[in-house]
């Protein structure tokens, strides 16, 4: 198997798992991954995805270019298709947006080596991204003629301050862990050795928080993003009045009066 997933004390660990390869993905292994993130979505013991590649090299250098040449179907053929037929009749790219799955569970990106093309673009779509410092990022498409297939200039765009996006879109040039960091494009960076502990109890401090109030922070902060203030604040409302009665709302309360670690089961 390409993609590996381990569930363990409420967090689902997906492994990105083709070190030979700078774990690049083909066609099939696009499909798997999409299977595993969906598994994890689904899965009721989940509150934290964490995304990681395997071996030293790479996080995820994009689509597998030996694996993923130009077919004979036209590209319109697979337009209107589902996203799994679209992928056999070679539009694949569709397979690294993640958008359509509605993941509302947090999602982490522990970033080692490089984070090139699509890998990049599947780390911009996590919602936190923490790296090793030796880590590499770019967006390299024009460099092999083409552009970011999946989001990658919009995601960029809103990730980082514009003058630097476009530098890095045009040249197609990798900035390091640490620029990254300047840049606002990950959290955290912390030496090879220690990036899975570390990621691990970041996801494990997100995990022991109220499940209900995690997802509905990430949903408000999707859902909100291209609103206006005031519009906002509105849907704010609402969302908070959701969770209001919730029995883990309720228990929070109660366990703070108490002096005592909450014990949330997510309803």
């Amino acid at each position: 198997m390409s993609i590996d997933l381990v569930v363990m004390e409420r967090i689902a660990e997906i492994t990105l798992d083709q070190p030979e390869a700078l774990n690049a993905l083909s066609p099939a292994d696009l499909a798997e991954f999409n299977y595993a993130l969906i598994e994890a979505r689904d899965n009721p013991e989940v509150r934290v995805i964490l995304l990681k590649g395997a071996g030293e090299r790479a996080f995820c250098t994009g689509a597998n270019l030996k694996g993923t040449l130009p077919t004979e179907t036209p590209f319109v053929n697979g337009f209107f298709t589902s996203r799994e037929q679209a992928n056999e009749s070679g539009n694949y790219a569709r397979l690294f947006d993640l958008s359509s799955l509605r993941i509302d569970k947090p999602m982490i990106a522990a970033i080692n080596g490089y984070c090139l093309g699509g890998g990049l673009e599947i780390a911009l779509q996590c919602d936190l991204r923490v790296a090793s410092s030796t880590a590499r990022f770019g967006l390299t498409e024009p460099v092999v003629g083409s552009i970011p297939a999946v989001g990658g200039v919009p995601l960029l765009l809103r990730a980082i301050p514009s003058a630097l996006a476009m530098r890095m879109l045009l040249t197609g040039e990798k900035i390091t862990a640490d620029q990254a960091l300047a840049y606002g494009l990950i959290s955290d960076v912390w030496e090879p050795g220690s990036l899975l502990s570390e990621a691990r109890r970041l996801a494990g401090t997100i995990a022991s928080n109220a499940p209900l109030a995690v997802q509905m922070i990430k949903r408000l902060a999707r859902d909100s993003a291209n609103m206006s203030l005031s519009e906002a604040v509105r849907l704010n409302d609402v969302y908070w009045g959701l969770l209001r009665d919730t029995d883990d709302r309720i228990e929070g309360r109660k366990a703070f009066g108490e002096k005592r670690p909450p014990s949330f089961t997510g309803q």
